[in-house]
Protein backbone atom coordinates (compact mmCIF):
# COMPACT_ATOMS: atom_id res chain seq x y z
CA UNK A 1 0.00 0.00 0.00
CA UNK A 2 1.40 3.40 -0.90
CA UNK A 3 1.95 6.21 1.57
CA UNK A 4 -0.83 8.27 0.01
CA UNK A 5 -3.42 5.48 0.04
CA UNK A 6 -2.58 4.64 3.67
CA UNK A 7 -3.00 8.31 4.56
CA UNK A 8 -6.35 8.42 2.75
CA UNK A 9 -7.52 5.25 4.51
CA UNK A 10 -6.52 6.76 7.85
CA UNK A 11 -8.40 9.98 7.11
CA UNK A 12 -11.54 8.13 6.02
CA UNK A 13 -11.48 5.83 9.06
CA UNK A 14 -10.97 8.83 11.35
CA UNK A 15 -13.98 10.66 9.86
CA UNK A 16 -16.15 7.53 10.02
CA UNK A 17 -15.28 7.03 13.70
CA UNK A 18 -16.29 10.63 14.44
CA UNK A 19 -19.47 10.67 12.34
CA UNK A 20 -20.64 7.34 10.87
CA UNK A 21 -23.80 8.78 9.29
CA UNK A 22 -22.06 11.19 6.87
CA UNK A 23 -22.49 10.81 3.13
CA UNK A 24 -19.50 10.04 0.93
CA UNK A 25 -19.50 13.67 -0.18
CA UNK A 26 -19.36 14.85 3.44
CA UNK A 27 -16.63 12.33 4.28
CA UNK A 28 -14.64 13.59 1.29
CA UNK A 29 -14.94 17.18 2.47
CA UNK A 30 -13.85 16.39 6.03
CA UNK A 31 -11.04 14.07 4.93
CA UNK A 32 -9.90 16.53 2.25
CA UNK A 33 -9.84 13.90 -0.51
CA UNK A 34 -11.94 13.38 -3.64
CA UNK A 35 -15.31 11.64 -3.59
CA UNK A 36 -13.84 8.98 -5.88
CA UNK A 37 -11.00 8.51 -3.40
CA UNK A 38 -13.51 8.09 -0.56
CA UNK A 39 -15.48 5.56 -2.59
CA UNK A 40 -12.30 3.60 -3.35
CA UNK A 41 -11.27 3.67 0.34
CA UNK A 42 -14.71 2.61 1.55
CA UNK A 43 -14.80 -0.34 -0.84
CA UNK A 44 -11.35 -1.45 0.35
CA UNK A 45 -12.29 -0.99 4.02
CA UNK A 46 -15.53 -2.97 3.60
CA UNK A 47 -13.71 -5.69 1.65
CA UNK A 48 -11.10 -6.05 4.42
CA UNK A 49 -13.79 -6.16 7.11
CA UNK A 50 -12.77 -2.87 8.74
CA UNK A 51 -16.05 -1.08 7.98
CA UNK A 52 -19.62 -2.34 7.92
CA UNK A 53 -22.26 -0.55 5.84
CA UNK A 54 -25.70 -0.16 7.39
CA UNK A 55 -28.81 1.16 5.63
CA UNK A 56 -31.19 3.57 7.28
CA UNK A 57 -33.93 5.96 6.21
CA UNK A 58 -33.64 9.67 6.76
CA UNK A 59 -36.49 11.88 7.82
CA UNK A 60 -37.22 12.75 4.19
CA UNK A 61 -37.73 9.00 3.49
CA UNK A 62 -34.59 8.56 1.38
CA UNK A 63 -32.34 5.55 1.86
CA UNK A 64 -28.94 6.44 3.32
CA UNK A 65 -25.95 4.56 4.62
CA UNK A 66 -24.04 4.60 7.87
CA UNK A 67 -20.46 3.42 7.92
CA UNK A 68 -19.55 1.65 11.15
CA UNK A 69 -16.03 0.71 12.18
CA UNK A 70 -15.67 -2.92 13.19
CA UNK A 71 -13.32 -3.96 16.01
CA UNK A 72 -10.80 -4.88 13.29
CA UNK A 73 -11.33 -1.41 11.83
CA UNK A 74 -10.52 0.21 15.17
CA UNK A 75 -7.28 -1.79 15.38
CA UNK A 76 -6.44 -0.78 11.81
CA UNK A 77 -7.09 2.87 12.70
CA UNK A 78 -4.55 2.58 15.52
CA UNK A 79 -1.99 0.95 13.22
CA UNK A 80 -2.52 3.59 10.53
CA UNK A 81 -2.29 6.39 13.11
CA UNK A 82 1.08 5.08 14.29
CA UNK A 83 2.35 4.80 10.72
CA UNK A 84 1.03 8.28 9.89
CA UNK A 85 2.71 9.73 12.99
CA UNK A 86 6.06 8.15 12.10
CA UNK A 87 5.95 9.59 8.56
CA UNK A 88 5.02 13.04 9.85
CA UNK A 89 7.84 12.98 12.43
CA UNK A 90 10.37 12.14 9.72
CA UNK A 91 8.97 14.98 7.56
CA UNK A 92 9.11 17.34 10.56
CA UNK A 93 12.73 16.49 11.33
CA UNK A 94 13.75 16.99 7.69
CA UNK A 95 11.90 20.32 7.60
CA UNK A 96 13.54 21.50 10.83
CA UNK A 97 16.99 20.62 9.43
CA UNK A 98 16.21 22.55 6.24
CA UNK A 99 15.00 25.56 8.26
CA UNK A 100 18.19 25.51 10.36
CA UNK A 101 20.31 25.48 7.21
CA UNK A 102 18.36 28.36 5.68
CA UNK A 103 18.60 30.37 8.89
CA UNK A 104 22.36 29.85 8.96
CA UNK A 105 22.66 30.94 5.33
CA UNK A 106 20.48 33.99 6.01
CA UNK A 107 22.78 35.05 8.88
CA UNK A 108 25.72 35.03 6.48
CA UNK A 109 26.93 31.58 7.24
CA UNK A 110 27.31 30.78 3.55
CA UNK A 111 30.55 29.62 1.95
CA UNK A 112 33.41 32.05 1.68
CA UNK A 113 36.42 32.05 -0.60
CA UNK A 114 39.42 33.77 1.00
CA UNK A 115 40.41 35.31 -2.36
CA UNK A 116 37.00 36.77 -3.28
CA UNK A 117 35.14 37.10 0.02
CA UNK A 118 31.58 35.88 0.69
CA UNK A 119 29.72 34.06 -2.05
CA UNK A 120 27.46 36.33 -4.11
CA UNK A 121 23.98 35.16 -5.15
Amino acid sequence: MTETSEENLFRVIKVIKEAPDLSQRQIAARARISIGGVNYCLKALVHKGFVKVCNFRTSDNRLRYAYVLTPRGLREKTRLAQSFLQRKLVEYEALMAEIATLEQEARGGGRTDPATGPEEL
